[in-house]
């Protein structure tokens, strides 16, 4: 496995090897030891799948707040989404900040995002199917969101005019 760092602190993008012959190819997609020797959370609580039917849903973006906050592994396993992280631990170098990388079944690339990120990603394809390997339980009582579209922010959604729920219609701005 490679990891690779993001602009945020303590993200990482992980790109799995391949050992590839005649019939396909093999390669681990996640490692607790890979991930302790880079400073990561290994704990997997809980695993989720999100399917999405239209291209351009949006999700998020979600977090749990202490003392149930979550690290994440989200990989797409099918078609392709923009994934879009956004610091949001005060004490943080990177608070704030946000930072975005496409994943797709054809990139096999993972997004590591550490707990005290609110995270949310658009559909670039129909039928995207989102996995996430989390490090907490869910906890409702603790779940948080930013909106979407938050000026401060000012996230380059790739897509106009988004599907997106009511639930994450009606989270409050940072500004």
């Amino acid at each position: 496995m490679r990891f690779t760092p993001t602009p945020l602190a303590g993200a990482q993008l992980v790109a799995m090897e391949f050992a590839e012959d005649e019939r396909g190819g093999f390669a681990r997609s996640f490692c607790a030891r890979e991930f302790e020797r880079h400073g990561l959370d290994p704990v997997v609580a809980q695993c989720n799948v999100s399917w999405n039917r239209r291209r351009g849903t949006l999700r998020g973006l979600h977090y749990q707040a202490p003392p149930h906050a979550e690290a994440k592994l989200v990989r797409c396993t099918r078609g392709a989404i923009w994934d879009v992280i956004v610091d949001v631990r005060p004490d943080s170098p990177t608070f704030r900040r946000w930072h975005a990388v496409e994943l797709s079944a054809l990139n096999r690339l993972a997004l590591y995002v550490p707990s005290g990120f609110a995270h949310g990603f658009q559909t670039l394809a129909d039928d995207s199917e989102v996995l996430y390997q989390m490090s907490a339980f869910h906890a409702p009582g603790h779940a948080r969101g930013l909106r979407w579209d938050d000026p401060l922010l000012a996230i380059a959604w790739p897509l106009p005019d988004p599907i997106v729920s009511e639930r994450d219609r009606s989270f409050a701005p940072l500004s």
